[in-house]
């Protein structure tokens, strides 16, 4: 809604950087300043949840810049459209267009994203888990791998998959449900 606004390119540049930063390079950087230099959390911690404050926000960080970039390239996409011109034409609220028109029809995109975006959170976990010494299913596998334990490997990839194939599926199921043109072909028939 502010396109080309000083808070669009700070948010614009905040996201590019986000995206660019590999998770490794990033959960360093958050290491380094909030354990080593700021003294407020702890580089390894397993024993209560601010253990998981910096493996978190390194995901976190990455995956949010990902979103917000979508969203909005999304909205920008749906706000130019001849429906919008219509709307705005017809004297509706600009809040109005945007919570009731934009949003929904943005909505799909965004949920198919979240559904591809699940395999790069499952492989980026191992990186994560490996980075904060987290004992997890990631940094075994990065084990199993160190140590070439095919059958633990095999397995995983094939867990993986699965939870894969099932968050696909129900990514795809929402999308049918949220879809305002297949309820308004619902309501048709």
């Amino acid at each position: 809604a502010k396109k080309n606004k000083t808070v669009d390119y700070v948010i614009r540049g905040a996201t590019f950087i986000g995206m660019s930063m590999p998770e490794f390079w990033l959960g360093l950087l958050l290491m380094y300043f909030f354990a080593v230099k700021l003294g407020w959390l702890k580089v390894v911690s397993q024993t209560n949840a601010a253990g998981l404050i910096l493996p978190s926000m390194t995901l976190v960080i990455i995956i949010s810049s990902i979103y917000i970039r979508h969203i909005r390239t999304a909205v920008l996409e749906e706000l130019n459209s001849n429906y919008v011109i219509g709307a705005r034409a017809r004297g509706l609220k600009e809040s109005q267009i945007i919570f009731r028109h934009v949003i929904p029809n943005a909505i799909p995109g965004i949920i198919i994203m979240f559904g591809l975006s699940v395999g790069g959170l499952l492989g980026g976990s191992a990186i994560i888990e490996t980075l904060f010494s987290w004992q997890g299913i990631g940094s075994m596998v990065v084990e199993a791998i160190r140590v070439r334990d095919y059958s633990l490997i095999q397995g995983y990839v094939i867990w993986m998959a699965v939870i894969y194939v099932f968050i696909n599926l129900a990514v795809d199921i929402a999308c049918r449900a949220l879809d305002p043109q297949a309820r308004l072909k619902r309501r048709v028939e």
